[in-house]
Order: C-alpha cells, then structure tokens, then sequence
C-alpha cells in the first residue's frame, strides 16, 4: 500500500489541522475524486473557522466570534476528530497517536497545524486577569467581551500586523490604548523602516500613545487581575487588558521523536509540499501545507519560506492534496506568489510578495503625505514585493513583474 503502490484514490488519509489548509485540503481531496477514509484531526472544538475577522470585525462587534465558521466549498464526507490534540506521530507503523489515546493508521498524512500565539513568558503574570492573547475563535470572544466592558487603558504589546489592528479596534471604540513595540517603529519587521514610520505617524494621529524601542519588562497585578506594567525605559503604564501580541509559535512539538524534519521555524518541506526527514531527505507519504510549513521559493532564491497568509494556506493546501493523491509526473509545485492584506486606522494595506526579501524600497506611486501609495521592494535590481497603502487596484500589475 506504502510508497509508490499507492493508488491515490482509496486507502486512508489522515490530516493533522482542522483550521483553513486542513479544510481546503479535505475538500481538494474529495474533489480529486479520492474515494478512501478521510479523518480530520483538531485541538479545539470548533468546525473551520476564519481568523482574519477575528481582530477585524470581531473586535469591533460588527460579528459575534461564533459566526465566524469558513464557508464549505463542498461536502466533506470525513470523521471529524475536534477538541483532541495529535500528541505523537509513529512513522514506521504510519500512526498518528492522538491525546486521547487512539491510535490513527494513514497511507497519507497531511501535516496543518498551524501556529498558536507566542504567550507572554512570565507563566504567573500571564496567568493574571486581563493579560489576554488573540489568536483563536476564544480568544477574540473573550477580547471583544473585555473591550465591551470599557476598561479604563489597552496595552498592546508588539506592533506587528495583530497588536496593530488590536489597537485600532481599541481606537475606533474610543478607548485609551498603549502599544510598546521593541522595534523603532510598528510593521518595520514586515514592511521595513519607510512604511514603519508611516505607520508610527498614522497611530499616533489616531491617538494611539506608542512607545518604540522599549520592552515591557513586566506585568504589575494585584489580587490577580492585572493593574498595569513596567517597560524597560523605566515608566510605569496603568492598564486594565494587557494583549499579548507578540507573534506566533509553531505547532510542531507534537513531532518530537517522529523523525521528520520539524522544530520552531516548522515543518520542512520541498517545493510539492512533501515534508522533509532529519536527514533532509523527502519523504513519500507525509505532507505539509498552511502556517507550518517551510517550503523552498524559487522566486526568492530557494529561500525557505514560512507564511502566515489566508491564501497561502489555501494554495498549499490544494497542492498538497493534489500531489498526495497524483503519481509522482503529475505532481505540481506550490508557486504562488505570497499575498496579505491588514485593515487598520481606516487604511487598507496590500502587499505582494516577500518584502524582507528586498535590499532597497522606492515609493513608485502617490506619496506617504497623503495616505495613498505604492512602495515597491527589490532585491539586487529586480523587484521582490509591492505594498499598497489604500490602491490595491495596482497590485496585480507588481505582481506580474514578481
């Protein structure tokens, strides 16, 4: 059955994720006209949903964070396994051991488990009331609720693309909001220093009080519910929420001990979205796809890529699906060129490409004086990325150029 006598369109696939790639990837399977047993493994208890509106509409309670499900392309006909964590993976005997003690054989295993917030390391100041993170359906239920009851001060801790749009949210409800950043300046790790200054401006015009360059060395409690923090320049914020807003870890401690090439950047994996093993050499009947996954690009020099993009969740999945159910001459590669986009402070911000893949940045269209531009990143002349500023009917014409 193992290898490559595998028919591809009976026998048994296991997927390890039942957010955005692991439903892609069910229904890309059935459509691909894969006839076999289909189980979906995930640790929360919740069918699909869809995290973009969590720190968008959800925060701002325009939709309850119960109606945020992802819409089913197709039916799915697969045993759905929620609310229980993969705690192990058997390679030899192809079994997914599962928390609750089952054990689930594949021919296939596609591996989507994605990343969950990075939690604040002081395990007893994290554990304070009020010190909250945002990254799942709960999450942004609980968050939307504290932001209800009108607490007196928000402290944002990071200011990437999430502590931003958290702090807008906070904003456009008219509340007092902090966001320290250890960076100079919010989304220069993503969008660099040009459009990280803007940003700052923009906050700041907005109301936000934003504190660059400093850390919050730690959260102040008093009868366990947080009263505010101390940061590294020495100053004192009095805070009722603190959200801890300071990225994302991957879900690949589950694979310790399976023998595949997974640690804290991932699961690596070649450009068919086969994983790789310890030794760097592919396997046949393991596969990755989504926020997990670290892939090669050839449009980024093989640089190996982890993205946290909606699309190219999707993308991989419906490629490794395809690849896991194909002979070896009908697989394809995962190409897509990365896309995102991020709502915050009344902008909408689209960007193409790998901007940290650059080596210098232009603003080609509109300036950063008026709100309205276009800054198109390049490496070693030839262009890498382009992010839009409110003008997105450009992008595609950049992402021609990629």
């Amino acid at each position: 059955m193992a290898g490559e006598g595998w028919g591809g369109h009976s026998g048994r696939i296991v997927i390890v994720g039942a957010s955005l790639a692991g439903l892609r990837a069910a229904e890309t399977l059935r459509a691909e006209g894969f006839g076999g047993s289909l189980t979906v493994v995930g640790d929360e208890p919740h069918p699909p949903y869809d995290r973009p509106p969590l720190s968008k509409q959800v925060l701002l309670g325009r939709v309850r964070a119960a109606d945020a499900g992802l819409p089913r392309r197709r039916a799915v006909d697969a045993r759905w396994k929620l609310g229980v964590r993969a705690s192990g993976l058997d390679p030899v005997e192809k079994r997914v051991l599962l928390a609750d003690g089952e054990h689930l054989p594949f021919d296939r295993l596609l591996i989507a488990t994605g990343t969950r917030a990075r939690p604040w390391p002081q395990s007893d100041e994290a554990r304070l009331d009020g010190v909250l993170t945002l990254r799942t359906l709960d999450d942004a239920a609980r968050l939307a609720e504290r932001l209800d009851a009108g607490p007196r001060r928000v402290l944002v801790i990071g200011a990437g693309f999430t502590g931003s749009e958290i702090a807008s949210a906070c904003r456009e409800r008219g509340l007092a909001v902090t966001v320290a950043e250890r960076g100079p300046a919010p989304l220069v790790g993503a969008l660099g220093g040009t459009l990280g200054a803007f940003a700052a401006k923009l906050q700041r015009a907005h109301g936000v009080d934003l504190r660059c360059g400093v850390t919050v060395t730690a959260l102040r409690g008093s009868g366990g519910r947080l009263t505010g923090a101390d940061l590294s320049d020495g100053t004192r914020i009095d805070a009722d929420i603190a959200v801890v807003a300071l990225g994302a870890v991957r879900n690949t401690e589950w694979l310790a001990g399976s023998g595949l090439a997974a640690g804290p950047r991932g699961v690596a994996c070649d450009a068919g979205c086969r994983a790789f093993n310890m030794y760097g050499i592919v396997t046949d009947d393991v596969f990755v796809a989504g926020d997990v996954a670290r892939f090669p690009h050839p449009l980024f020099e093989y640089q190996m890529l982890s993205l946290e993009h909606w699309g190219n969740a999707v993308a991989q999945a419906e490629v490794a699906a395809h690849n896991m159910v194909s002979p070896g001459p009908r697989r394809r590669p995962h190409l897509t060129v990365p896309a995102f986009w991020s709502s915050q402070f009344g902008l909408n911000i689209k960007s193409v490409g790998v901007p940290t893949f650059s080596d210098q940045v232009v603003i080609a269209q509109g300036s950063l004086k008026e709100g309205r531009l276009v800054a198109v990143y390049g490496y070693r002349g030839r262009v890498t990325a382009a992010v839009s500023v409110n003008r997105a009917k450009w992008l595609e014409h950049y992402r021609t150029l990629i």
